[in-house]
């Protein structure tokens, strides 16, 4: 009997040294990773910092951006990091349509660089009018990524009233295109109107100067994490974003 209690208490000793080698040699590797692995890394081409460890990255366009060359977009590189994708503004309010939008649409199509379409909103705007001044102008098709409402401006009303008009936006382009919209905003107005309610919907969050990712607990799948990039075929800056996950996460998201 005496021999078998040393038996086990050998056992015993062998798996805690097993166990501590184990929790050394992760904790080395994580050391490691984040000598060798910045949570930043800046991009002569593209003179910005952009976050490591993303496999995905895009730009959104407008008016501001004037007449982009998109064959010298789809074509740049610097060190791995390509244009994987664009969101090109449509529409504003009830009525305004992005003067380059048409051409952004089919040039970037021309590209075969995965394209998406937003709405800027104007709170306060009769709702409807805003959702078919969208609709009239965006035809979505198979590979286009979801349609994008972008809210960055309050219009003086409350909080409910927001997110009613919102909602209601929402409901009306997902019944159109079949598919829930993406909502884009900065990251204190969604933190004052959208951290509840509003889960459901892919969130767009633009949160700049931050290393790694946004400072948000809900969960995210775009990041806007610079506004002053430079690409090749752009005049003037242009705003950097992020996809969480892979290739096979970002082409789920696309529409079938």
């Amino acid at each position: 009997m005496a021999r078998k209690k040393r038996r086990r208490k050998s056992s015993h000793s062998f798996l805690n040294i097993f166990f501590c080698l184990c929790l050394i040699i992760v904790s080395v590797y994580f050391i490691v990773r984040l000598i060798m692995v910045p949570p930043h890394i800046f991009y002569r081409g593209f003179q910005i910092d952009i976050p490591s460890g993303y496999e995905i990255h895009g730009i959104d366009v407008s008016r501001y951006q004037s007449v982009v060359n998109w064959k010298e977009v789809k074509n740049m590189e610097d060190n791995g990091i390509k244009i994987g994708f664009a969101f090109i503004k449509a529409t504003e309010g009830s009525s305004i349509v992005d003067e380059q939008f048409r051409r952004n649409w089919i040039k970037a199509e021309e590209q075969n660089i995965p394209k998406g379409a937003y709405h800027f909103f104007v709170p306060g705007r009769n709702v409807e009018r805003q959702a078919n001044n969208f609709i009239q102008i965006v035809n979505l098709k198979t590979g286009d990524m979801p349609p994008v409402l972008d809210v960055e401006k309050s219009g003086r009303i409350s909080i409910t009233e927001m997110q009613k008009e919102v909602k209601a936006w929402l409901d009306e382009v997902e019944n159109h295109y079949g598919i829930k919209p993406i909502i884009y905003t900065n990251i204190d107005f969604y933190q004052r109107y959208f951290q509840t309610g509003f889960e459901d919907y892919p969130l767009w969050i633009a949160h700049y100067l931050q290393p790694q990712k946004p400072r948000i607990e809900n969960k995210w799948v775009f990041w806007q994490h610079n506004e002053s990039g430079r690409v090749d075929g752009i005049n003037g800056p242009v705003d950097f974003n992020i996809f969480y996950g892979d290739s096979i996460d970002f082409n789920g998201l696309l529409i079938k």
